[in-house]
C-alpha cells in the first residue's frame, strides 16, 4: 500500500510501501519520527493512503490475524477516534468467519497508526480503491501471482 507523506510548510516529502509486515514493523512510526527531525509540525503533515488490497480481498487465518494486532495496533487508539467522514469509510463485518478467513484491513491499521502519531485526520486522506478488484488498473500479487510493478510519484 503507497502512503504518501507531504509537509506543506517545508515541501518535504516522503513516499512508502507497507502492507502486513510493514504495519507490524511500524514503518509509518519512524517516517513520521524523521519528519520530526527535520522541524515538521504534525499540523502540516498532510498524508495520503493510495490504492491498496481492501479487506474484502484480504483474507487470513486467525493466528495471522492476532499476531498482527498484537504487534501492529495500539490499544489506546479506540479512544482517539471519532465519528468523522473518513472513519465511515471503515466497516467492521466479515462474512468469511464462517471459513475460518479474517478480514485485515490494511488501510484502517495505517489510519490509526497515523492518528496515534497525531496527525490530524482531516490531514489523511484515503483512497477507497482496491487494487485486487480494479484488475484492469492495477497490479495485485494476491490476484496474479506473478511479479509486476506500480509506480507511485509525489512532487514538491
Amino acid at each position: 500500500m503507497p502512503i504518501f507523506f507531504a509537509d506543506k510548510r517545508t515541501r518535504n516529502i516522503a513516499n512508502l510501501h507497507c502492507g502486513r509486515k510493514g504495519l507490524e514493523k511500524k514503518i509509518i512510526k519512524n517516517v513520521v519520527k524523521i519528519f520530526d527531525n527535520f522541524g515538521t509540525f504534525k499540523d502540516d503533515l498532510l498524508v495520503a493512503i493510495g490504492p491498496a488490497i481492501s479487506k474484502e480481498h484480504y483474507l487470513v487465518d486467525k493466528m495471522t490475524l492476532k499476531e498482527f494486532y498484537r504487534k501492529a495496533e495500539n490499544k489506546n487508539i479506540t479512544d482517539k477516534l471519532t465519528k468523522t467522514k473518513n472513519d465511515l469509510f471503515f466497516s467492521d463485518s466479515n462474512h468469511f468467519r464462517d471459513q475460518n478467513l479474517n478480514q485485515l484491513d490494511l488501510k484502517r491499521s495505517a489510519y490509526r497508526q497515523l492518528l496515534n502519531e497525531n496527525i490530524p485526520q482531516t490531514n489523511i486522506n484515503i483512497s477507497n480503491l482496491c487494487t485486487y478488484k480494479f484488475h484492469n488498473e492495477f497490479y495485485s500479487w494476491r490476484r496474479s501471482k506473478t511479479i509486476s510493478r506500480q509506480w507511485n510519484l509525489i512532487c514538491s
